[in-house]
């Protein structure tokens, strides 16, 4: 019998390396050379509307394309930053280019016709106003 030393953490990183691994490529995307990210979003909801913030630091909102399709919200985009830096002896230059798309399953009492969309400092908000329910009245029945 060969002896082994005991690792405690052994089991934990395979099982991190099998989650983190596994990239699965999403229906409708193609793998391609340019690296896709996946913003953060928050989402919560309001009395009047569901709110929907996504962060996009350093995207232009000519590159943001929020629609709606079968009951969905769908904002994509392209991330394409570029900074270079010349000097006398030194010369830096970083870039960033990456497709993103996030999707979200609509409730039914969403206001389609009223979703309003504001960036400001890297930071999407997506407004979706929540349609006027009236709630039926209560109707008192006399015992006979």
């Amino acid at each position: 019998m060969m002896i082994t030393r005991f690792n405690p953490y052994k089991e934990l990183r395979n099982l991190e390396k099998r989650f983190f691994d596994y990239y699965p490529i999403a229906e409708g995307e193609e793998e391609s050379g340019i690296s896709t990210f996946k913003p953060m979003v928050s989402t919560h909801e309001g009395e009047f509307a569901y709110h929907i913030e996504v962060d996009l630091p350093g995207v232009k909102k000519e590159d943001i394309s929020i629609d709606v399709k079968e009951n969905q919200l769908i904002v994509s985009g392209e991330r394409q930053f570029k900074a270079e830096r010349k000097e006398k002896d030194y010369y830096k230059l970083e870039s960033s280019y990456g497709k993103f798309q996030r999707s979200f399953a609509l409730p039914e009492n969403v206001d389609l016709e009223n979703i309003e969309a504001t960036t400001s400092e890297g930071v999407l908000e997506v407004v979706l106003p929540k349609l006027k329910v009236e709630k039926p009245e209560v109707k008192k029945i006399n015992i006979k």
